[in-house]
Protein backbone atom coordinates (compact mmCIF):
# COMPACT_ATOMS: atom_id res chain seq x y z
CA UNK A 1 0.00 0.00 0.00
CA UNK A 2 1.17 3.51 -0.80
CA UNK A 3 2.09 6.06 1.83
CA UNK A 4 -0.87 8.13 0.67
CA UNK A 5 -3.32 5.28 1.32
CA UNK A 6 -1.84 4.57 4.74
CA UNK A 7 -2.13 8.21 5.78
CA UNK A 8 -5.71 8.44 4.57
CA UNK A 9 -6.61 5.20 6.34
CA UNK A 10 -5.13 6.56 9.57
CA UNK A 11 -7.25 9.70 9.17
CA UNK A 12 -10.40 7.62 8.65
CA UNK A 13 -9.59 5.71 11.85
CA UNK A 14 -9.17 9.06 13.59
CA UNK A 15 -12.61 10.19 12.39
CA UNK A 16 -14.22 7.03 13.79
CA UNK A 17 -12.35 7.50 17.07
CA UNK A 18 -13.47 11.10 17.52
CA UNK A 19 -17.07 10.15 16.77
CA UNK A 20 -17.02 7.30 19.29
CA UNK A 21 -15.38 9.47 21.95
CA UNK A 22 -17.85 12.34 21.58
CA UNK A 23 -20.94 10.14 21.39
CA UNK A 24 -20.01 8.21 24.54
CA UNK A 25 -18.99 11.34 26.42
CA UNK A 26 -22.44 12.83 25.83
CA UNK A 27 -24.81 9.87 26.26
CA UNK A 28 -23.20 8.62 29.47
CA UNK A 29 -23.80 12.02 31.06
CA UNK A 30 -27.51 12.11 30.38
CA UNK A 31 -28.43 12.14 34.12
CA UNK A 32 -26.25 15.19 34.71
CA UNK A 33 -27.73 16.96 31.67
CA UNK A 34 -31.22 16.24 32.98
CA UNK A 35 -30.38 17.57 36.44
CA UNK A 36 -28.60 20.67 35.16
CA UNK A 37 -31.54 21.68 33.00
CA UNK A 38 -34.22 20.44 35.42
CA UNK A 39 -35.78 18.34 32.68
CA UNK A 40 -38.73 16.08 33.34
CA UNK A 41 -38.48 12.56 31.97
CA UNK A 42 -40.80 13.59 29.14
CA UNK A 43 -38.68 16.61 28.22
CA UNK A 44 -35.55 14.48 28.35
CA UNK A 45 -37.17 11.97 26.01
CA UNK A 46 -37.91 14.77 23.54
CA UNK A 47 -34.30 15.93 23.66
CA UNK A 48 -33.03 12.39 23.05
CA UNK A 49 -35.53 11.87 20.22
CA UNK A 50 -34.39 15.06 18.50
CA UNK A 51 -30.90 13.66 17.95
CA UNK A 52 -31.68 10.75 15.59
CA UNK A 53 -34.46 12.63 13.79
CA UNK A 54 -32.31 15.67 13.01
CA UNK A 55 -29.28 13.48 12.37
CA UNK A 56 -31.22 11.72 9.64
CA UNK A 57 -31.64 15.09 7.95
CA UNK A 58 -27.94 15.87 8.40
CA UNK A 59 -26.98 12.54 6.89
CA UNK A 60 -29.14 13.09 3.79
CA UNK A 61 -27.88 16.66 3.31
CA UNK A 62 -24.28 15.51 3.66
CA UNK A 63 -24.83 12.76 1.11
CA UNK A 64 -26.14 15.31 -1.39
CA UNK A 65 -22.91 17.31 -1.00
CA UNK A 66 -20.57 14.38 -1.64
CA UNK A 67 -21.02 14.41 -5.42
CA UNK A 68 -19.86 18.02 -5.61
CA UNK A 69 -17.23 18.25 -2.87
CA UNK A 70 -16.45 14.69 -1.83
CA UNK A 71 -16.99 13.24 1.64
CA UNK A 72 -13.66 14.51 3.00
CA UNK A 73 -14.45 18.26 3.07
CA UNK A 74 -17.92 17.59 4.49
CA UNK A 75 -16.43 15.45 7.24
CA UNK A 76 -13.77 18.06 8.02
CA UNK A 77 -16.49 20.66 8.64
CA UNK A 78 -19.04 18.42 10.39
CA UNK A 79 -16.76 16.69 12.88
CA UNK A 80 -15.53 19.88 14.61
CA UNK A 81 -19.23 20.80 14.60
CA UNK A 82 -19.95 17.74 16.76
CA UNK A 83 -17.24 18.83 19.20
CA UNK A 84 -18.55 22.40 19.31
CA UNK A 85 -22.15 21.29 19.80
CA UNK A 86 -21.21 19.01 22.67
CA UNK A 87 -19.46 21.92 24.38
CA UNK A 88 -22.51 24.12 23.83
CA UNK A 89 -24.66 21.57 25.68
CA UNK A 90 -22.47 22.29 28.71
CA UNK A 91 -22.83 26.05 28.23
CA UNK A 92 -26.60 26.25 28.02
CA UNK A 93 -27.17 26.32 31.79
CA UNK A 94 -30.81 25.92 32.74
CA UNK A 95 -32.21 27.48 29.55
CA UNK A 96 -34.17 25.08 27.38
CA UNK A 97 -34.12 26.95 24.07
CA UNK A 98 -30.28 27.09 23.88
CA UNK A 99 -30.23 23.42 24.88
CA UNK A 100 -32.52 22.47 22.00
CA UNK A 101 -30.40 24.53 19.60
CA UNK A 102 -27.22 22.81 20.82
CA UNK A 103 -28.84 19.38 20.54
CA UNK A 104 -30.07 20.18 17.03
CA UNK A 105 -26.56 21.24 16.01
CA UNK A 106 -25.19 18.05 17.55
CA UNK A 107 -27.74 15.95 15.67
CA UNK A 108 -27.18 17.44 12.24
CA UNK A 109 -23.40 17.29 12.71
CA UNK A 110 -23.50 13.68 13.91
CA UNK A 111 -25.59 12.70 10.89
CA UNK A 112 -23.17 14.37 8.49
CA UNK A 113 -20.18 12.75 10.21
CA UNK A 114 -21.81 9.32 10.09
CA UNK A 115 -22.36 9.65 6.35
CA UNK A 116 -18.88 11.09 5.73
CA UNK A 117 -16.86 8.62 7.74
CA UNK A 118 -18.72 5.65 6.23
CA UNK A 119 -18.07 6.98 2.73
CA UNK A 120 -14.39 7.40 3.59
CA UNK A 121 -14.29 3.87 5.03
CA UNK A 122 -15.72 2.43 1.82
CA UNK A 123 -13.09 4.35 -0.17
CA UNK A 124 -10.36 2.85 2.02
CA UNK A 125 -11.73 -0.66 1.41
CA UNK A 126 -11.82 -0.07 -2.33
CA UNK A 127 -8.25 1.21 -2.50
CA UNK A 128 -6.89 -1.55 -0.25
CA UNK A 129 -8.94 -4.25 -1.94
CA UNK A 130 -9.95 -5.94 1.32
CA UNK A 131 -12.45 -5.65 4.16
CA UNK A 132 -11.54 -2.89 6.62
CA UNK A 133 -14.87 -1.72 8.03
CA UNK A 134 -14.84 -4.02 11.03
CA UNK A 135 -11.55 -2.48 12.11
CA UNK A 136 -12.90 1.05 11.77
CA UNK A 137 -15.90 0.23 13.94
CA UNK A 138 -13.64 -1.45 16.49
CA UNK A 139 -11.79 1.86 16.77
CA UNK A 140 -15.15 3.60 17.31
CA UNK A 141 -16.03 1.21 20.13
CA UNK A 142 -12.66 1.49 21.84
CA UNK A 143 -12.92 5.28 21.75
CA UNK A 144 -16.44 4.97 23.15
CA UNK A 145 -15.09 2.91 26.04
CA UNK A 146 -12.54 5.63 26.74
CA UNK A 147 -15.29 8.26 26.59
CA UNK A 148 -17.35 6.36 29.14
CA UNK A 149 -14.35 5.98 31.44
CA UNK A 150 -13.65 9.71 31.14
CA UNK A 151 -17.21 10.50 32.21
CA UNK A 152 -16.86 8.17 35.19
CA UNK A 153 -13.73 10.08 36.22
CA UNK A 154 -15.37 13.46 35.56
CA UNK A 155 -18.30 12.48 37.75
CA UNK A 156 -15.93 11.24 40.45
CA UNK A 157 -14.14 14.60 40.40
CA UNK A 158 -17.51 16.37 40.41
CA UNK A 159 -16.72 18.26 37.21
CA UNK A 160 -19.51 20.38 35.80
CA UNK A 161 -21.03 19.77 32.38
CA UNK A 162 -18.84 22.33 30.63
CA UNK A 163 -15.41 21.00 31.66
CA UNK A 164 -16.70 17.43 31.39
CA UNK A 165 -17.67 18.00 27.76
CA UNK A 166 -14.92 20.46 26.87
CA UNK A 167 -12.03 18.05 27.48
CA UNK A 168 -13.13 15.29 25.04
CA UNK A 169 -14.47 17.94 22.65
CA UNK A 170 -11.14 19.76 22.56
CA UNK A 171 -9.24 16.51 22.10
CA UNK A 172 -11.61 15.47 19.34
CA UNK A 173 -11.39 18.81 17.56
CA UNK A 174 -7.58 18.77 17.65
CA UNK A 175 -7.45 15.25 16.23
CA UNK A 176 -10.02 16.07 13.58
CA UNK A 177 -8.33 19.26 12.44
CA UNK A 178 -4.91 17.59 12.40
CA UNK A 179 -5.92 14.48 10.45
CA UNK A 180 -8.72 15.88 8.27
CA UNK A 181 -6.48 17.21 5.47
CA UNK A 182 -5.22 13.65 4.83
CA UNK A 183 -8.65 12.12 4.21
CA UNK A 184 -9.35 10.77 0.72
CA UNK A 185 -9.96 13.51 -1.81
CA UNK A 186 -12.96 13.51 -4.12
CA UNK A 187 -10.91 12.26 -7.07
CA UNK A 188 -9.66 9.36 -4.93
CA UNK A 189 -13.08 8.18 -3.81
CA UNK A 190 -14.22 6.77 -7.16
CA UNK A 191 -17.61 6.91 -8.75
CA UNK A 192 -20.62 5.09 -7.38
CA UNK A 193 -23.42 3.50 -9.41
CA UNK A 194 -25.70 5.82 -11.33
CA UNK A 195 -29.35 6.38 -10.48
CA UNK A 196 -30.31 4.38 -13.57
CA UNK A 197 -28.17 1.44 -12.45
CA UNK A 198 -29.68 1.47 -8.96
CA UNK A 199 -33.22 1.66 -10.32
CA UNK A 200 -32.64 -1.30 -12.63
CA UNK A 201 -30.85 -3.27 -9.93
CA UNK A 202 -33.62 -2.73 -7.38
CA UNK A 203 -35.97 -4.86 -9.46
CA UNK A 204 -33.73 -7.90 -8.94
CA UNK A 205 -33.24 -7.63 -5.18
CA UNK A 206 -36.06 -9.37 -3.27
CA UNK A 207 -37.60 -7.49 -0.36
CA UNK A 208 -38.66 -10.46 1.79
CA UNK A 209 -35.20 -11.68 2.96
CA UNK A 210 -34.09 -8.09 3.56
CA UNK A 211 -37.26 -7.43 5.55
CA UNK A 212 -36.67 -10.47 7.77
CA UNK A 213 -33.13 -9.54 8.78
CA UNK A 214 -34.08 -5.86 8.79
CA UNK A 215 -36.74 -6.36 11.45
CA UNK A 216 -34.23 -8.26 13.59
CA UNK A 217 -31.62 -5.54 13.08
CA UNK A 218 -34.19 -2.87 13.93
CA UNK A 219 -34.83 -4.64 17.24
CA UNK A 220 -31.10 -4.65 17.93
CA UNK A 221 -30.79 -0.92 17.29
CA UNK A 222 -33.89 -0.26 19.37
CA UNK A 223 -32.25 -2.06 22.30
CA UNK A 224 -28.90 -0.42 21.54
CA UNK A 225 -30.42 3.07 21.59
CA UNK A 226 -32.05 2.41 24.96
CA UNK A 227 -28.79 1.11 26.44
CA UNK A 228 -26.83 4.05 25.02
CA UNK A 229 -29.20 6.76 26.20
CA UNK A 230 -30.62 5.33 29.43
CA UNK A 231 -28.09 2.91 30.96
CA UNK A 232 -26.44 5.61 33.08
CA UNK A 233 -29.82 7.01 34.17
CA UNK A 234 -31.06 3.52 35.04
CA UNK A 235 -28.03 2.78 37.20
CA UNK A 236 -28.18 6.14 38.95
CA UNK A 237 -31.93 6.67 39.39
CA UNK A 238 -33.23 3.13 39.75
CA UNK A 239 -30.33 1.36 41.46
CA UNK A 240 -28.71 4.20 43.37
CA UNK A 241 -25.33 3.93 41.65
CA UNK A 242 -22.79 6.65 42.28
CA UNK A 243 -21.94 9.19 39.59
CA UNK A 244 -18.70 7.29 39.07
CA UNK A 245 -20.41 3.91 38.52
CA UNK A 246 -23.32 5.13 36.37
CA UNK A 247 -21.37 5.32 33.05
CA UNK A 248 -19.83 1.87 33.58
CA UNK A 249 -22.91 0.05 32.26
CA UNK A 250 -22.29 1.56 28.82
CA UNK A 251 -18.56 0.86 29.13
CA UNK A 252 -19.19 -2.81 29.98
CA UNK A 253 -21.67 -3.06 27.09
CA UNK A 254 -19.13 -1.70 24.61
CA UNK A 255 -16.25 -3.83 25.88
CA UNK A 256 -18.39 -6.96 25.45
CA UNK A 257 -19.39 -5.88 21.95
CA UNK A 258 -15.77 -5.47 20.88
CA UNK A 259 -14.88 -8.90 22.27
CA UNK A 260 -17.89 -10.58 20.67
CA UNK A 261 -17.42 -9.06 17.24
CA UNK A 262 -13.77 -10.06 17.26
CA UNK A 263 -14.85 -13.70 17.34
CA UNK A 264 -18.15 -13.49 15.44
CA UNK A 265 -16.62 -13.88 11.97
CA UNK A 266 -15.00 -17.16 12.99
CA UNK A 267 -18.33 -18.41 14.33
CA UNK A 268 -20.19 -17.49 11.14
CA UNK A 269 -17.60 -19.22 8.94
CA UNK A 270 -17.75 -22.41 11.02
CA UNK A 271 -21.41 -22.63 12.07
CA UNK A 272 -23.31 -20.24 9.81
CA UNK A 273 -25.01 -16.92 10.44
CA UNK A 274 -28.33 -18.36 11.57
CA UNK A 275 -26.87 -20.29 14.51
CA UNK A 276 -24.62 -17.40 15.55
CA UNK A 277 -27.56 -14.96 15.58
CA UNK A 278 -29.83 -17.43 17.40
CA UNK A 279 -27.26 -18.00 20.13
CA UNK A 280 -26.47 -14.28 20.24
CA UNK A 281 -30.16 -13.51 20.63
CA UNK A 282 -30.49 -15.98 23.51
CA UNK A 283 -27.48 -14.48 25.26
CA UNK A 284 -28.72 -10.96 24.57
CA UNK A 285 -32.17 -11.84 25.92
CA UNK A 286 -30.61 -13.19 29.11
CA UNK A 287 -28.58 -9.99 29.47
CA UNK A 288 -31.55 -7.67 28.96
CA UNK A 289 -33.70 -9.65 31.39
CA UNK A 290 -30.78 -9.49 33.82
CA UNK A 291 -30.79 -5.71 33.51
CA UNK A 292 -34.52 -5.51 34.26
CA UNK A 293 -34.22 -7.85 37.26
CA UNK A 294 -30.90 -6.51 38.58
CA UNK A 295 -31.03 -5.95 42.35
CA UNK A 296 -28.05 -3.60 42.39
CA UNK A 297 -25.72 -1.63 40.15
CA UNK A 298 -22.98 -4.30 40.01
CA UNK A 299 -25.45 -6.90 38.76
CA UNK A 300 -26.85 -4.48 36.18
CA UNK A 301 -23.38 -3.61 34.85
CA UNK A 302 -22.63 -7.32 34.44
CA UNK A 303 -25.99 -7.80 32.71
CA UNK A 304 -25.25 -4.94 30.29
CA UNK A 305 -22.02 -6.76 29.37
CA UNK A 306 -23.94 -10.00 28.72
CA UNK A 307 -26.44 -8.11 26.56
CA UNK A 308 -23.65 -6.55 24.49
CA UNK A 309 -21.94 -9.91 24.12
CA UNK A 310 -25.01 -11.46 22.53
CA UNK A 311 -26.71 -8.64 20.62
CA UNK A 312 -23.55 -7.34 18.96
CA UNK A 313 -23.56 -10.11 16.34
CA UNK A 314 -26.95 -9.14 14.87
CA UNK A 315 -25.94 -6.15 12.74
CA UNK A 316 -22.77 -7.49 11.07
CA UNK A 317 -24.39 -10.83 10.21
CA UNK A 318 -27.46 -8.96 8.91
CA UNK A 319 -25.33 -7.01 6.44
CA UNK A 320 -23.61 -10.20 5.34
CA UNK A 321 -27.00 -11.83 4.76
CA UNK A 322 -28.18 -8.80 2.77
CA UNK A 323 -25.15 -9.09 0.54
CA UNK A 324 -26.07 -12.67 -0.29
CA UNK A 325 -29.47 -11.69 -1.72
CA UNK A 326 -28.16 -8.79 -3.80
CA UNK A 327 -27.19 -10.24 -7.19
CA UNK A 328 -26.31 -6.81 -8.58
CA UNK A 329 -23.33 -6.03 -6.37
CA UNK A 330 -24.52 -2.42 -6.18
CA UNK A 331 -25.37 -2.40 -2.49
CA UNK A 332 -29.14 -2.14 -3.01
CA UNK A 333 -29.96 -4.63 -0.23
CA UNK A 334 -27.48 -2.98 2.15
CA UNK A 335 -29.04 0.44 1.49
CA UNK A 336 -32.48 -0.97 2.25
CA UNK A 337 -31.20 -2.59 5.42
CA UNK A 338 -29.75 0.69 6.66
CA UNK A 339 -33.28 2.08 6.94
CA UNK A 340 -33.95 -0.32 9.82
CA UNK A 341 -30.94 1.10 11.68
CA UNK A 342 -32.57 4.53 11.68
CA UNK A 343 -36.08 3.25 12.43
CA UNK A 344 -34.82 1.14 15.35
CA UNK A 345 -33.04 4.03 16.98
CA UNK A 346 -35.97 6.44 16.61
CA UNK A 347 -38.44 3.86 17.95
CA UNK A 348 -36.10 3.12 20.85
CA UNK A 349 -36.00 6.78 21.83
CA UNK A 350 -39.78 7.12 21.46
CA UNK A 351 -40.62 3.98 23.46
CA UNK A 352 -38.16 4.84 26.20
CA UNK A 353 -39.56 8.35 26.43
CA UNK A 354 -43.12 7.08 26.73
CA UNK A 355 -42.25 4.58 29.46
CA UNK A 356 -39.71 6.61 31.44
CA UNK A 357 -42.33 8.30 33.70
CA UNK A 358 -43.29 4.81 34.93
CA UNK A 359 -39.69 4.04 35.93
CA UNK A 360 -36.55 2.79 34.30
CA UNK A 361 -37.23 -0.94 34.50
CA UNK A 362 -40.16 -0.78 32.02
CA UNK A 363 -37.86 1.15 29.67
CA UNK A 364 -35.60 -1.90 29.45
CA UNK A 365 -38.36 -4.50 29.67
CA UNK A 366 -39.80 -3.69 26.22
CA UNK A 367 -36.54 -4.13 24.28
CA UNK A 368 -35.83 -7.23 26.35
CA UNK A 369 -39.11 -8.80 25.23
CA UNK A 370 -38.55 -7.73 21.63
CA UNK A 371 -35.23 -9.61 21.51
CA UNK A 372 -37.39 -12.75 21.22
CA UNK A 373 -38.12 -11.52 17.67
CA UNK A 374 -34.41 -11.76 16.83
CA UNK A 375 -34.33 -15.39 17.98
CA UNK A 376 -37.48 -16.20 16.01
CA UNK A 377 -36.10 -14.67 12.80
CA UNK A 378 -32.62 -16.20 13.08
CA UNK A 379 -33.12 -18.57 10.14
CA UNK A 380 -33.39 -15.53 7.90
CA UNK A 381 -29.70 -14.85 8.49
CA UNK A 382 -28.84 -17.79 6.25
CA UNK A 383 -30.77 -16.79 3.10
CA UNK A 384 -30.66 -18.60 -0.21
CA UNK A 385 -28.38 -16.58 -2.52
CA UNK A 386 -30.14 -14.92 -5.45
CA UNK A 387 -29.12 -15.93 -8.98
CA UNK A 388 -26.44 -13.51 -10.13
CA UNK A 389 -27.56 -13.97 -13.73
CA UNK A 390 -30.78 -12.13 -13.01
CA UNK A 391 -29.00 -8.84 -12.59
CA UNK A 392 -27.06 -9.28 -15.77
CA UNK A 393 -30.25 -10.02 -17.70
CA UNK A 394 -31.80 -6.94 -16.16
CA UNK A 395 -29.04 -4.70 -17.41
CA UNK A 396 -27.56 -3.64 -14.07
CA UNK A 397 -23.94 -2.75 -14.53
CA UNK A 398 -21.02 -3.76 -12.34
CA UNK A 399 -20.48 -1.98 -9.10
CA UNK A 400 -17.68 0.51 -8.98
CA UNK A 401 -18.28 1.30 -5.33
CA UNK A 402 -19.93 -1.72 -3.75
CA UNK A 403 -21.07 -1.57 -0.18
CA UNK A 404 -19.23 -4.07 1.95
CA UNK A 405 -21.59 -6.85 3.00
CA UNK A 406 -19.67 -7.20 6.24
CA UNK A 407 -20.19 -3.57 7.09
CA UNK A 408 -21.80 -2.90 10.43
CA UNK A 409 -22.83 0.72 10.98
CA UNK A 410 -22.66 0.19 14.79
CA UNK A 411 -21.71 3.76 15.57
CA UNK A 412 -24.20 5.09 13.00
CA UNK A 413 -26.86 5.51 15.61
CA UNK A 414 -28.72 7.71 13.16
CA UNK A 415 -28.65 5.55 10.07
CA UNK A 416 -27.23 6.48 6.68
CA UNK A 417 -29.17 8.01 3.81
CA UNK A 418 -31.85 5.57 2.64
CA UNK A 419 -31.02 3.94 -0.65
CA UNK A 420 -33.06 2.07 -3.18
Amino acid sequence: MTVRNRRARFSVNAAFAVQGLCFASLVTRVPQVQDAHRLSDGALALVLLLVPVIAGVGSVVAGSLFARFGSGPVLRVAQPGVCAAMTLVGLTGGNLLPLYVAVALFGVSVGAVDAGMNAQAVSAERRYGMSLLTGFYAVWSVAGILGGLWVALANKLDLGLLPGFAVPAALGAIISLATGPRLFRKDEEGTGPSAEQLKAAAKHVPWRPVLIVGIAMGVFYLADSVVSSYSAKFLEDELGASDFAAPLGYVAYQIAMVASRAAADLGVRRYGGALVVRLGGIVGLAGMIGVVAAPNAAAAIAAFAVAGLGLSVVAPVAFSAAGQVDPTGLGVAVARLNVFNYVGFVLGAAIAGALAPAGMRPVFLVPALLVVVVIALANGFAPRPVDTGAAARGGAGPATAPASPEADPGPSRTGVPPGA
